[in-house]
């Protein structure tokens, strides 16, 4: 990881590692991609031929990993061709190409921690401004292998973007309110793991986080204590959601789906 200080704060990227990436994939001078995946394409185990060389698929798909870590944007998107790692075929590697044509646009393109972008409210001490906001969003049925979801957040330490993740569910839900409350599961889990970690390092002041959600249905159950017939299977991670906002550990905000930030995690950018 490459690190840039300035008055602004502290940049992250991985511009070399990259770049070596494209050279690797032998499209060093190849033409850029606006996009890393195209919206319209939907992989499968089925169409295409298998790869001769399923190696070099891996082993390719295993940097793109290495390189989400600064590289937020594309971990939809890596997440995708790492689910077709066991047998690999050319559709697979095509949109792998894809996403390697996608970084030659902006091979320096990084994170930046701004200095002081943790505080939000002028005045006020480090320890007394800490806020942790989370965007939490869900794919309902997105596979069409086998039609489980995909789970999407990402959180703020003020302004600056400290987690996030993609990654497909482990069980079918059967409504889009259930895929979105067990994305609000995993992330609420995240947040309470950040302010235990902000505790131990002396942030012992932090407020309350926010979870940003676009689906209301999943908001109103979180926080209503009468359980419906159609949530009664989801139930662990109704209750684990609604004590975190009861102890007011937790403050569930609607957001319209044009500002879900977490959007980029659930479906190609």
């Amino acid at each position: 990881i490459e690190v840039s200080y300035s008055e602004v704060g502290v940049a992250l990227c991985k511009r070399k590692y990259t770049i070596d990436i494209l050279s690797d994939a032998s499209l060093s001078d190849c033409k850029p991609s606006n996009s890393p995946m195209n919206p319209l394409v939907k992989l499968d185990n089925e169409k295409g031929e298998l790869l001769h060389d399923p190696e070099k698929y891996r082993r390719l798909v295993g940097k793109l990993n290495y390189l989400t870590i600064t590289r937020p944007n594309i971990s939809f998107d890596v997440s995708i061709v790492s689910q077709f790692m066991s047998a690999p075929r050319t559709t697979h590697w095509q949109a792998v190409l894809h996403i390697v044509r996608y970084l030659k646009c902006a091979p320096g393109r990084g994170l930046i921690f701004r200095d002081r972008g943790h505080l939000h409210i002028a005045g006020y001490s480090d320890s007394d401004c800490l806020e942790v906001t989370g965007y939490s969003d869900a794919d309902w049925a997105g596979c069409p292998v086998d039609r489980r979801s995909t789970s999407g957040y990402c959180i703020f330490l003020g302004e600056n973007l400290v987690s996030w993740k993609s990654k497909k569910q482990s069980v079918v839900s059967r409504s889009s309110a259930e895929a979105e409350y067990r994305a609000m599961a995993n992330v609420t889990g995240e947040l309470q793991w950040i302010h235990m970690l902000l505790t131990e390092i002396g942030f012992s002041a932090t407020r309350p986080s926010t979870l940003h959600c676009d689906n209301k249905y999943a908001m109103h159950s979180a926080s209503n204590s009468v359980f419906h017939e159609r949530t009664k299977h989801i139930e662990v991670d109704c209750h684990y959601v609604r004590e975190k906002v009861n102890c007011g550990k937790l403050k569930l905000v609607h957001t319209c789906s044009e500002e879900q930030l977490a959007d980029i995690f659930t479906k190609p950018l």
